[in-house]
């Protein structure tokens, strides 16, 4: 039996094509198990808190593909990242304080028809940036209609129109 795992999954850093397709077989769906155990959130990048645990687990788990790291410690520290993930993701939940540290905090870019150049300038952010934003999620090509903008915690930028009750 242990012939039989040798010759599939090899040892160290000399594998064959077969070896390291097995490794990148199993490796799948252990990083698939991780990824889950992490949280959903994860899958879709919504921050960068959630991006450091895909970036973080394809580069450590990695190496146990290609052999450069021993194959278990490379799962359990995957696992590790993975479970802390969820355990800060668990706590940022429900103390915003330390969500805003994790995770950061919306910035006010446009407001009373006035774009807010200091913000836009911490973000980043240009007119011409801004001015697209507009149109893809109003669209608008005016300011106009808009009363404020946003770039979310995700990086993301939102725009909320003028109502007929905002004063």
């Amino acid at each position: 039996m242990s012939n039989i795992i040798y010759t599939l999954f090899g040892e160290g850093k000399d594998l064959n094509y077969l070896q390291m397709g097995c490794r990148a077989f199993v490796m799948f769906f252990i990083t698939l198990f991780l990824i889950r155990l992490a949280g959903m959130c994860s899958i879709g990048m919504k921050s960068a808190f959630d991006a450091i645990i895909v970036i973080m687990l394809g580069s450590i788990l990695s190496r146990a593909v290609v052999g450069v790291s021993p194959f278990f410690p490379t799962v359990l520290a995957g696992a590790v990242l993975a479970i802390v993930h969820k355990i800060i993701a668990f706590i940022t939940v429900r103390n915003d304080f330390i969500g805003r540290i994790v995770k950061g905090e919306k910035t006010m870019l446009f407001r009373n028809n006035k774009f807010l150049k200091q913000n836009m300038i911490s973000s980043c952010i240009s007119h011409k940036d801004l001015e697209e934003e507009i149109r893809l999620r109003i669209n608008e090509d005016t300011t106009e209609n808009v009363n404020e903008i946003f770039m979310e915690r995700t990086g993301e930028i939102s725009v909320i129109k003028k109502g007929k009750n905002v004063k």
